[in-house]
Formats: structure tokens, C-alpha cells, sequence
């Protein structure tokens, strides 16, 4: 009777052993993926949006914690993320950032995949169509290589100047403008300056980024007296989504691309921020 007593004990200790370890085993197999910490560097209306998409249940579903920084100075955006100080950035178009690789070999950043295009548009407070801008006056472009040669194409797409031959990625100066038939004055500068010139008697006309028109509530559906077609020629102006060498492979970076093409996410973009014309492409694509 006694040995029976204590092969039901054993017996009793292995079950509560073997309960105990299923136990753990379940906590362990039901235990959620630590969420990746990835932090996204942006500017004006494009920090609202990823900011927006950051608090996102799409975000917490896809186990991403977003922390969205904003920066006023576009150049320091690509330097911040070639040292690592933020894991993506989303904010400049394909142009600025081929010319920022080219200028920085050592610094070189990697970009994922496209988000959207913003035509860029003429803008005036006097004149109410491009005919109507009269001879020798002044018209303001934005400063930075890229904004600069996005605003002179856009000037000759108006055809207000017309321009050396040039491929269609391939960035220009004021020094290419070929044929100027009103003589005017091209002045540059800084793109957050643009709005206010709308109110300056000694600017005819300014060409603003959409990004920058957005937050000074301008349509450039509606505003504009002309804007960017867009087509073929426009491709180098599409934004993309941009990381370093240290995260170019990493699945959870891709994530962020699929994140911003999310039906829900798009349809929220679409209802505050039309003029961010989606674009899903891949970077291969630009590169033709």
C-alpha cells in the first residue's frame, strides 16, 4: 500500500511539472513581437502625415513604433540620417536625393520605394494667367539645386523661358535659361520664403512646392495660374522614402513603404492633403 502511496505522489509531482512547463511554453508562444523603434525625419505638411501614420492601428498592427521628428532644413534631413541620428527620412523628391548621393559618396543614403508627387505651381497676387506677366518682370524660384531646377523646368513648361538641352533628370541652373522673350528677372530664394513674395509689389510671379503651398492653405488645383502635368517628364520630382546602409535590408524598413500605401492611410492623405498625388512605384522605375 505504501509503494503504491508513493507511485501516485510521483505521479501527482510529474503532472504538476508537466502543467508548470505547458504553462510556460503557452506564456512564451503567445508572447507579442516586440514592437521595432524607427525614428522618421520630415518637414511641413509631411511631419502632419507621419505623424498621422505613427498613431495609426495599421502602424500598431504591423509592430512598428514610429517617432516622427521634423526639421526645418531639408539638407540637414540626409546628413542626420547617414549618421544614424534617424533611421528614415520622407520628405525630399528623387532629383534631391540623386544629387545629394552624387555630392556625398561617404554619405550616401538608400531609398525604398516611392510615396507621392506634388505638382509644383506658378503662383501670383497680380496677374491672373501666365500671358498676362508682363516684360522685365521679376519671377522667384526657390534656392536649393533641386527646388531651383524643378522651378525653372516649370517655368519653361509655362513657357515663359526656354532652356538648353538637358535629359530629364538632369538638374539646371539659371545659367541654362536659353531664351528669356519678357527679359525676366529670375531671383532665388529660400522655399519657405515663397507664400509671403504673393504679397510683394516687386514679384510678379513665384513657383512654390506643393509641400510649402499646403501650409499656407494654397490649391494648386485652384490657386495656381499653372502647375506641374503629370507625366513622363515629371518623374524625377516624385518623393520617396529614404534610409542608410545600416537598415537598407531590413524587413521592418520596408514596412514603412507598404505603411504609407495602406488603403486607410491613403484615404486619410487624400481627405486632408489632395494635393499629394499617390505614387507606388518602384525606384528601378524612376531610374529609366
Amino acid at each position: 500500500m505504501k509503494k503504491k502511496s508513493k507511485y501516485i505522489l510521483f505521479g501527482i509531482v510529474i503532472l504538476g511539472v508537466a502543467i508548470a512547463g505547458f504553462g510556460t511554453y503557452a506564456t512564451l508562444s503567445n508572447k507579442q513581437p516586440t514592437d521595432t523603434k524607427i525614428t522618421i525625419g520630415s518637414q511641413g505638411t509631411d511631419t502632419v502625415v507621419w505623424k498621422h501614420i505613427a498613431d495609426s492601428k495599421v502602424a500598431k498592427q504591423k509592430h512598428l513604433n514610429i517617432e516622427v521628428k521634423d526639421f526645418t532644413d531639408s539638407n540637414s534631413l540626409n546628413k542626420a540620417l547617414a549618421n544614424d541620428e534617424i533611421q528614415v527620412n520622407a520628405f525630399q523628391s528623387y532629383a534631391f536625393y540623386t544629387t545629394y548621393n552624387k555630392n556625398n559618396p561617404d554619405k550616401k543614403v538608400y531609398a525604398l520605394g516611392t510615396t507621392y508627387i506634388q505638382p509644383m505651381g506658378i503662383y501670383s497676387g497680380k496677374y491672373k494667367s501666365i500671358s498676362s506677366i508682363p516684360k522685365n518682370s521679376t519671377v522667384a524660384i526657390a534656392n536649393d539645386a533641386a527646388a531651383e531646377s524643378r522651378g525653372l523646368k516649370l517655368l519653361e513648361s509655362a513657357g515663359l523661358v526656354t532652356l538648353n538641352k538637358h535629359r530629364v533628370d538632369e538638374l539646371v541652373a539659371p545659367s541654362d535659361v536659353k531664351e528669356n522673350p519678357k527679359q525676366l528677372k529670375i531671383k532665388t530664394v529660400e522655399s519657405t520664403s515663397t507664400p509671403s513674395l504673393l504679397h510683394d509689389d516687386g514679384i510678379a510671379a513665384v513657383a512654390i512646392d506643393n509641400n510649402t503651398a499646403q501650409i499656407s492653405k494654397l490649391d494648386v488645383f485652384k490657386d495656381a495660374i499653372f502647375h506641374e502635368k503629370l507625366d513622363q517628364n515629371t518623374k524625377s520630382n516624385v518623393n520617396v522614402i529614404v534610409t542608410n546602409k545600416k537598415h537598407v535590408n531590413d524587413e521592418n524598413y520596408k514596412k514603412i513603404l507598404n505603411l504609407y500605401h495602406d488603403k486607410k492611410i491613403q484615404k486619410w492623405i487624400k481627405a486632408n492633403y489632395s494635393g499629394k498625388v499617390e505614387i507606388n512605384k518602384s525606384i528601378s522605375e524612376l531610374e529609366k
